[in-house]
């Protein structure tokens, strides 16, 4: 028994592994972190995880997208024993006496890849299982896909390996050199001597009594006495350099599917971005200590270093344009507090408020001529939240208006909001105006929810991999400028495959509805990095949202806390903005998207609107502070409705039993509860408006998705699955929810009787 045990533990296997454990912590550490990826433990908020679970590839979830996703780990397999054949082969010399050596070492190596796989289809099943209504056969052939996949691709650069990987029997029938006991070898970028005796001795080798071989038959391990060293090492010096070729033709391959994101074909699922991007990590920080050896970090620190001073060029760090405006630097408006100033000075403000009380004149207009004279304002917010606000914003919109019969979109004046809420909102509003228009469109009709819930996720990652961080000079032209390729590109166009063009539309284009009250104003307000304001993106010009009202008496009484888009960036074409991009610079997840950079001097960057107002409520408060005298003049009172992604209430956690080191952290624990500082300041001005507008005239009603029980950490996230579709769909029917319903029905005087059982599937026009 004792020579059972000592046998499997200096077992080629074990002894690899105990290898990476004492010399190769990094590489390890990718390993760990998809570990906590696919578990959920990492990035569960973001719904990461489910993108392993449930990978979608051409809109759907089966063999070929598993397939793709197993290809991908095939390459993770590969670069991570082609890294550590590069540093550990050395220390196994019985290697070069076997034939197929590196096949040897794959095969022996695979304890920690078959531990992942092993884990990663037992949570896909359990997720099936769990959460899902697929049979065994459905589940069955996914799995099998993901093996399908790993085998081809470890079979193919296996092949390739056979042919161009040569043991030491070939280089003894082409070499006449003369046996010599020394041999002087280069491993890494350190000398190191290595004599028969040394290897006879077991000073530089690792002990081991077995290996497996292909067919998985326990062999002993030959003493190597015997043979040349030199021929030993030139058998590992070529086998090393044709792993460097193998991950130097995987780089080059994704450089060249990054040629073709245009085409849906190229664009592989997200977890196989993630699992493609972390076999280039692999292989890039094997190849840096292999040629570094022991100055491995110091020459890692030189290179992030060195990274970042060639990244503040330009041609190194091509920025992502607003596309549709003019980049060019002649002309470029001055970015500071005086000009801010000079846009929202008094008579600008005065004036562009004028404007859009011309449009409530007109909105007023058209309800005095349907026979209401005093007509019932609604605010719209959405909250941010990913495709999951999207989706939900969207079936809420559908529902209200179509209950009401249309009366919903026809009181609601402004729409405001962040992220996914806003591109929801924004597509339901497109929709109601093609059907205005007289275009054979039911903005109703189920099948915008499968448009606007299909994934944006995918196509974003692998550009990242493809395209970001290797080849983001690829150029295209949009309204006679010329712009980079990146993964915000791809987001529009993902965004506007998916919603069949209807948004593919430039800001001025909105101009003229907005103008006659066909439909809501709607303003898009990123968040501005450097300074913490707020964008106002409208086609009109609303220099006085720039600051509270008492600016226009007041000037340097207050703050300014936003800034007029039109205005300052007019001369830079600002009407022509693509009304994607405008979407896309308020759903700026940070990492996720890239940040926009503004023709501005200096230039500024915009990201996600969430920073400032997730919910819209910011936005509401300010119109309706400013436009006060003529609300409460021409309508009856004024609701703020908020379309909510996730509830207002959540679990307070603990400060106690946490170590020191957690102790030193948790102050910044504050800084991750953004959301619900946001919250406390909204209700604030709520409350003021209320105040403002008198408590009978105005009122506040939320409509929340709270997940169901088998979605209580429904994630943030550019991808839905099929369980997180049905219970979006399904919330608006909760008691809660109704129970809103039901007091908005009833200010807008439409079917105030309708019960909780009633909700309406709209029928097609």
């Amino acid at each position: 028994m004792r020579q059972v045990m000592r046998n499997i533990w200096y077992s080629f296997p074990v002894q690899l592994t105990i290898v990476h454990l004492r010399n190769h912590l990094l590489l390890l550490g990718i390993w760990i972190f998809l570990l906590l990826l696919v578990s959920g433990k990492v990035g569960g908020s973001l719904g990461i995880n489910f993108l392993f679970w449930a990978p979608e590839y051409l809109g759907k979830v089966g063999f070929w997208s598993f397939f793709i996703v197993g290809m991908a780990f095939g390459a993770l397999v590969m670069s991570w024993n082609l890294s550590t054949y590069l540093l550990s082969a050395y220390l196994f010399p019985f290697l070069a006496t076997l034939a197929r050596p590196f096949t040897k070492f794959c095969i022996n190596n695979a304890l920690i890849p078959l531990a992942f796989v092993i884990l990663y289809l037992s949570l896909h099943i359990w997720y099936e299982c769990a959460y899902e209504s697929h049979g065994a056969l459905y589940i069955l052939a996914n799995c099998m896909g993901f093996l399908v996949g790993v085998i081809t691709l470890i079979g193919l650069i296996a092949l390739y390996l056979q042919f161009a990987n040569k043991d030491i029997l070939s280089f003894l029938k082409i070499t006449s050199q003369p046996s010599s006991n020394q041999y002087t070898a280069y491993i890494g970028a350190g000398q190191h001597k290595i004599s028969i005796e040394d290897v006879r001795l077991h000073r530089t080798a690792w002990l081991v009594t077995n290996y497996l071989t292909e067919k998985l038959r326990v062999r002993p391990v030959r003493s190597v006495y015997h043979y040349d060293i030199s021929l030993l090492l030139r058998v590992f010096r070529q086998n090393h350099l044709n792993a460097l070729r193998v991950q130097l033709y995987t780089i080059v391959i994704i450089v060249l599917l990054g040629l073709l994101i245009d085409n849906p074909y190229f664009r592989i699922p997200a977890a196989a971005s993630i699992f493609v991007l972390a076999s280039i990590v692999m292989g890039l920080l094997g190849a840096l200590v292999y040629w570094l050896h022991r100055w491995a970090f110091t020459g890692f620190v030189l290179i992030m270093i060195a990274i970042n001073l060639l990244t503040r060029l330009e041609f190194f760090h091509p920025k992502n344009q607003a596309y549709g405006l003019n980049y060019q630097k002649i002309g470029r408006p001055e970015y500071s507090y005086a000009s801010l100033s000079a846009l929202c000075q008094p008579k600008n403000a005065q004036s562009d408020k004028q404007q859009i009380e011309a449009i409530l004149d007109k909105w007023l207009q058209r309800h005095q001529a349907a026979g209401d004279s005093l007509p019932h304002m609604i605010v719209l917010g959405t909250s941010g939240g990913g495709l999951k606000a999207a989706l939900w914003a969207m079936h809420v919109l559908q529902q209200l208006d179509s209950i009401s019969k249309g009366e919903f979109m026809k009181h609601t004046v402004l729409i405001g909001g962040a992220s996914g809420g806003m591109i929801g909102a924004a597509y339901f509003r497109e929709l109601y105006l093609r059907q205005l228009q007289g275009q054979a469109v039911n903005p109703y009709d189920k099948k915008y929810l499968d448009f606007i819930s299909k994934d944006l996720l995918n196509s974003v990652s692998f550009t990242i991999v493809s395209n970001d961080l290797f080849l983001p000079w690829v150029q295209f032209e949009e309204a006679g400028y010329t712009y980079r390729k990146d993964r915000g590109y791809v987001f529009e166009m993902q965004l506007n495959e998916n919603t069949g063009y209807v948004l593919d539309k430039a800001l001025t284009e909105y101009w003229l509805p907005e103008k006659e009250a066909l439909i809501p104003l709607l303003f898009v307000t990123p968040s501005i990095v450097n300074d913490g304001r707020r964008l106002i993106i409208s086609p009109h010009s609303v220099s006085y949202m720039m600051a509270p009202p008492v600016a226009l008496e007041k000037p340097q009484a207050v703050e300014i806390d936003a800034v007029d888009f039109m205005r300052l960036l007019e001369k830079q074409d600002a009407a022509n903005l693509r009304f994607t991009t405008a979407l896309r610079m308020n759903a700026t997840y940070p990492y996720v998207l890239p940040d926009v950079f503004l023709p501005t001097e200096p230039m500024v960057e915009v990201l996600d609107a969430g920073f400032r107002d997730n919910f819209g409520i910011k936005t509401a408060v300010r119109f309706l502070h400013a436009h006060k005298d003529w609300i409460q003049t021409h309508a009856s009172g004024v609701t703020l409705v908020v379309i909510r992604a996730y509830g207002r209430h959540r679990q307070i956690a603990s400060s106690e039993h946490r170590g020191v080191i957690e102790t030193m952290f948790n102050p910044l624990g504050i800084a991750f509860n953004i959301m619900k500082l946001q919250e406390f300041e909204h209700d604030t001005n709520v409350g003021l408006l209320y105040d403002l507008l008198g408590r009978d005239h105005f009122d506040v009603l939320r409509f929340v998705y709270i997940p169901g029980q088998l979605n209580k950490e429904s994630p943030i996230s550019f991808h839905l699955t099929r369980r997180e579709k049905r219970d979006i769909l399904t919330a608006l029917q909760r008691p809660p929810n109704q129970q809103t319903l039901q007091k908005l029905l009833k200010r807008l005087h439409a079917y105030p009787m309708i019960t909780q059982q009633q909700e309406v599937t709209p029928s097609h026009q």
